[in-house]
Order: structure tokens, then C-alpha cells, then sequence
């Protein structure tokens, strides 16, 4: 996925529970065919939840036979980038030369590092035959001592995951650890994220051990000491609190949050760095083709003007 500024809508949800220190109603974005996309993060009032810089939240939409996703090659710096789907597939190309299928459920993890290249697209058989899709992105912010590490791809199957379903709710520990189980995802810095489904009446607790915490509620409604959230929301919470949350309506959603970096990050376009020059080197680099290309791709997303 790419990015560019937006403005963000008014917030209108109450804010009662004290361990909850920011609602954020993400905005939609139409990517062209059809395809929109909802953006909680980067934001006017919160730019990271831990290294989570960035939040996208796209479908469900129905592609009909012939159409599809075609995110076309586009450079990466100071980021991990995260895909994970629950309906349909994306086929990953990138400069490393890692070609994935993306399916639901699996955990696909590319780290730009001191740079790659990479393009989305719908594969061949689904874009004959059509499909559904429904999926999240979400960029990681790479500490400051990592930012130029080399690029790299992990991709762990749905199988490879752990899951937890014996305590009324199931959730599959994507990254870092929850509910006392461990992903088997190598990360820089300290992450998690955990895909949670519950039914009605159901209560889940959000582990107080992490250092910054936030929920986004994909579909269904949530309860949190007495206040209600339908999805799409992205709620963050304050350290430290004990916090349980109750499903009013059958729910899907995620668990996020890690170490807050050593500080805030400059973001332009699909580029991360904790120093403007980075960015602007970035910036010549792949208007002077200095990236180095995505194996089978001709096309390429150009620098923004």
C-alpha cells in the first residue's frame, strides 16, 4: 500500500472509560475501481501505537471476474510492512526476489530496511475467476540501529501460527507474544499482534504488560467499563491498565501495541526515517532508479510531485 496526508474526521465517541485515552475513526480512502481503504494511522493526534506507524484496513470488496488489485511496484525505508488477510490473496513480488501468495490467516513480514521494492497484485487465478477481499496493512517503524538494516521477507503460513480457542474466544498470535503463547516471527524491536474473534457475551482481557496498547475493532461492538465501540475503530489505551473487553455483537478484531520508539518518525509517501535526509536521499533514489527492481514487474508507482 501507499500513503499520503489526509484530513481526519471528527470524532463523536464518548470517552468515559479512564484507561482509554484516544477513539480514532479511521478515514476512508478510494484507491480507483472501487477499492477503498480505511485509514486509522498515521494520525492528527496519534502518529504511533509502539512501531505500528501505519494502519490500513481494506474491503470487503468484490472483485468480479477480470478485475483485481494491482498495487504496482513502490519503494520502502525504515519500515516492515505486515499483511495480513482474512478474505482472498495478493500476490507479494519484491526487489529480494520473494514471490508469496498471500492467503488468509498467514503472517507476511517484509522488512525494507535500508530499502526494497515490492508490488500487491491479485493473482492469476482469482483475477479470472473473481474473489472477495477483506485484509489489513500496517507498517512497523524500525528502531533508529535498524533502520538500515537489510531488506528481508518472512512468510509463516496460517498453520505456523499459534492459536488460542479455550477460553470462550480464539485468537491467533500473529507477532510477538499474547495469551501466554509466542509467535514464531523474528522482530527488532518489541511488538504484538493478535487477531481476536469472540462471540456475543464473550469477555477478553488486553494483556497489561505492554508499553503502548490499542485495539481496532474490524466488525461487530465491543463493550469497555460501560461504553460501547462498533467497528471500524482503532482504540488506544493508557499503560499499565487492566483492561477486559466484552462482546455486545459477535466481533472480530485486533491486538496491538509494543515499546514506544525512542521518538517520532518522519513519514513521506511509503518512506519512514528518524532523519529528513534519509528521506529526501530515498526520494532521489527512486526517481533515479536507484532501487533496485522488482524481478517480472515493467511498471512502477513514480515519486509523487
Amino acid at each position: 500500500m501507499s500513503w499520503l496526508p489526509s484530513n481526519d474526521p471528527v470524532l463523536g465517541d464518548p470517552h468515559s472509560c479512564d484507561a482509554l485515552e484516544l477513539v480514532i475513526v479511521p478515514r476512508t480512502r478510494d484507491l480507483g475501481d472501487g477499492f477503498e481503504v480505511r485509514r486509522a494511522l498515521p494520525h492528527g493526534k496519534r502518529q504511533m501505537v509502539g512501531p505500528f506507524i501505519f494502519f490500513d484496513h481494506f474491503g470487503p470488496v468484490q472483485f468480479m471476474s477480470g478485475k483485481g488489485m494491482d498495487v504496482r511496484p513502490h519503494p520502502h525505508i525504515g519500515l516492515a510492512t505486515v499483511t495480513y488477510l482474512f478474505d482472498g490473496s495478493i500476490m507479494h513480488r519484491d526487489s529480494e526476489g520473494n514471490i508469496q501468495e498471500i492467503q488468509p490467516g498467514a503472517m507476511n513480514l517484509m522488512t525494507a530496511g535500508r530499502g526494497i521494492a515490492h508490488s500487491e497484485r491479485t493473482p492469476d487465478v482469482q483475477r479470472k475467476n473473481g474473489q472477495k477481499m477483506l485484509g489489513l496493512q500496517s507498517w512497523i517503524a524500525l528502531p533508529v540501529a535498524s533502520e538500515e538494516i537489510a531488506p528481508s521477507f518472512q512468510h509463516y503460513s496460517a498453520a505456523d501460527l499459534p492459536v488460542v480457542a479455550d477460553r470462550g474466544f480464539t485468537a491467533r498470535v500473529i507477532a510477538g507474544r499474547a495469551f501466554g503463547v509466542s509467535s514464531p516471527v523474528a522482530m527488532v524491536s518489541p511488538w504484538f499482534y493478535t487477531e481476536v474473534t469472540a462471540g456475543q457475551g464473550v469477555s477478553v482481557p488486553l494483556d497489561p504488560d505492554h508499553e503502548e496498547r490499542a485495539i481496532y475493532v474490524i466488525d461487530g461492538e465491543i463493550e469497555i467499563a460501560g461504553d460501547r465501540y462498533e467497528g471500524p475503530r482503532l482504540l488506544i489505551f493508557r499503560p499499565g491498565d487492566r483492561i477486559t473487553v466484552k462482546a455486545t455483537k459477535p466481533v472480530r478484531m485486533m491486538f496491538l501495541g509494543g515499546d514506544a520508539l525512542e521518538g517520532p518518525r518522519h513519514i513521506w509517501w511509503n518512506f519512514v526515517s528518524s532523519s529528513k535526509e534519509r528521506i529526501e536521499q530515498a526520494k532521489q533514489d527512486w526517481k533515479t532508479g536507484r532501487f533496485a527492481h522488482v524481478p517480472n514487474e515493467t511498471e512502477f508507482i513514480p515519486l509523487p510531485e
